[in-house]
């Protein structure tokens, strides 16, 4: 056993005598020590709850045979991070979130490792560590919320993102502010992480499909009894993982990772995988670039399509099936490696062999997609020319091509104030720079400006355009991660109010519409800002952290 390291032979027994401090007895410390990174806080509405889950999973390392060694980690929440200085913070918590399990698990000789994350930046930081680690592991996160019910929504279902596109309705007087409070009230009924396919749900079901979450892991629902028992399955399968030595890059290789962007394309996840995924395979020891997104994409059909996209929510998903049903329908079109190996200790082949859909309108079968191509498609021309990424499952198709004036704003603050305050017309292209991840610092999610402008009902006649992120709840032709960034002295960077910039989400093309030898007057006289941030933890990650291109991952 790893532990042994740190309990085994007389020279440990200072060791064993602060374990017994703790309350374990000789027994417990003879066991195999298993972790458990529990993200739980009073912060996150998805991480509310996680104690209860922490609880099943350490009953289920008594089951089998083991110790549970439980510590805690950081977490921000997206939606209260939006639009002020704390989403600076969010991104890069992602590398503290990696290097604290790091750090604990090697610290303490830990054999193995359950991870209980749920939202946003907490669950690809703890796959970051796991594959950096490479211990035996499972993660089983905190689910879904449940979508919200208001009678002034007739017919379906509302979500956080209903709050936010609300906002911009008051905004441009189509909604009166008592409606926008009824809303606030029902749009989040539960704890868990938001219903729709945003980042959290996005990374969750990616985590099922790459194998590192056993089956279920991406759509039960919080507040289900079944994840509970989902839980208490993870406790007793990781002693089986470590009893037959499979580690987490034995399941994290080339293939299942090319499944999770098949997937990724197939349910239209948010535009934040493409920072995410890059990030966890460079830990794994896998090349992915962004290249392999718009080859994968042009061969999957989106096949169902979620909120901010569509209609459904993640209890829908769960219900049709879940991502075993999605696996199972891409398995049959021969787009799918289903010989990987997963965290059950069998191949996705074996996982998907009983799994059916149940609602072929949530989850449609691949001669009837939603989309013919995949959710997600990379962007380049002069403007990005290292590429810049567009959830095309969200955009109207009256702006899968559109061109037309820029209006340029060097901050989120500003571009927001424009369009709540009118000055944002049919027609332009709103460009927001200096909020990537070096610039921002931090690379900062925009939900606020891109739901202000679908609530306005400008999503069929005005783009945006940044070096910056969105949330996986935004919708529109909302084009983010513009690379080079502004900071680095990027096209963006040289862009003028009025500019024309031509958009080709079809053609995977983006264009400044000005003259080679104009930008490159423009850059002789571009000088780099002075930091935002001059201190602090975010003035060493502004220094160290690489292009969105590259996933934001800090050298």
């Amino acid at each position: 056993m790893k532990s042994d390291a740190a309990k085994k032979g007389i020279e440990r027994a200072p060791h064993r005598a602060l374990f017994k401090a703790i309350g374990y007895t000789d027994e417990e410390i003879g066991r195999p020590l298993v972790g458990i990174a529990n993200a739980v806080n009073t912060a996150i509405p998805g991480h509310v709850h996680l104690n209860t889950l922490s609880q099943a999973v350490k009953a289920g390392i008594y089951i089998a045979g083991g110790t549970p060694v439980e510590f805690g980690t950081i977490g921000v929440c997206d939606g209260i991070a939006m639009n002020h200085m704390g989403m600076k913070y969010s991104l890069a918590s992602r590398e503290l979130i990696a290097d604290s399990v790091e750090v604990m698990a090697t610290g303490h000789a830990l054999d193995a490792l359950v991870m209980i994350p749920n939202c946003d930046k907490i669950v690809p930081g703890m796959l970051m560590a796991a594959a950096r680690l490479d211990l035996p592991t499972i993660f089983v996160s905190g689910g879904p919320m449940l979508a919200g019910e208001h009678p002034e929504v007739p017919g379906r279902k509302i979500d956080l993102i209903t709050v936010f596109e609300a906002v911009g309705a008051v905004k441009a007087g189509k909604m009166e502010a008592g409606s926008l409070t009824a809303i606030e009230d029902a749009a989040c009924p539960t704890c868990g992480s938001c219903a729709g396919m945003f980042t959290a749900n996005s990374m969750n079901c990616l985590t099922e499909v790459i194998g590192m979450g056993l089956p279920g892991n991406g759509t039960i629902p919080a507040v289900y009894s079944a994840r509970v028992r989902l839980a208490k399955q993870a406790g007793i399968r990781i002693l089986d993982l470590w009893k037959h030595g499979i580690t987490a890059r034995s399941i994290m290789t080339a293939r299942s990772f090319h499944n999770a962007l098949t997937v990724d394309m197939a349910l239209g996840c948010s535009t934040n995988t493409v920072l995410h995924l890059p990030a966890i395979a460079a830990e794994a020891g896998v090349e992915l670039d962004l290249n392999r997104i718009n080859t994968i994409s042009e061969k999957t059909p989106h096949i169902c399509s979620l909120s901010p996209g569509g209609t459904h929510h993640i209890q829908d998903l769960n219900r049709a099936g879940g991502i075993g049903a999605v696996l199972k329908t891409l398995a049959a079109g021969g787009m799918i490696h289903d010989d990987c190996l997963t965290a059950t200790g069998k191949t996705v082949s074996e996982n998907i062999a009983e799994v059916g859909v149940f609602d072929p309108e949530v989850i449609r079968p691949l001669d009837n997609p939603y989309h013919r191509q995949g959710g997600l498609a990379v962007l380049y021309g002069n403007l990005a020319p290292e590429g810049c990424v567009v959830k095309q499952s969200a955009v109207l198709e009256s702006m899968m091509r559109h061109e037309g004036p820029a209006r340029v704003f060097d901050s989120e603050e500003e571009a927001t104030r424009a369009i709540m305050e009118g000055r944002i017309v049919k027609g332009d292209v709103v460009v927001v720079r200096y909020e990537g991840p070096r610039g921002g610092p931090g690379m900062r999610e925009m939900l606020t400006p891109t739901s202000a402008i679908a609530g306005m009902g400008l999503d069929a006649y005005v783009a945006l355009i940044t070096d910056g992120r969105f949330s996986g709840g935004s919708r529109g032709a909302a084009i983010g991660h513009v690379s080079p960034e502004a900071a680095q002295g990027g096209a963006i960077a040289l862009v003028k109010e009025g500019d024309r910039i031509a958009i080709d989400i079809p053609g995977k093309a983006i264009r400044l519409m000005v003259p080679d030898d104009e930008i490159e007057r423009r850059r002789s006289d571009w000088q780099p800002p002075e930091p935002k941030i001059r201190q602090g933890y975010m003035a060493r990650y502004a220094r160290q952290v690489s292009s969105a291109s590259q996933g934001a991952i800090v050298r």
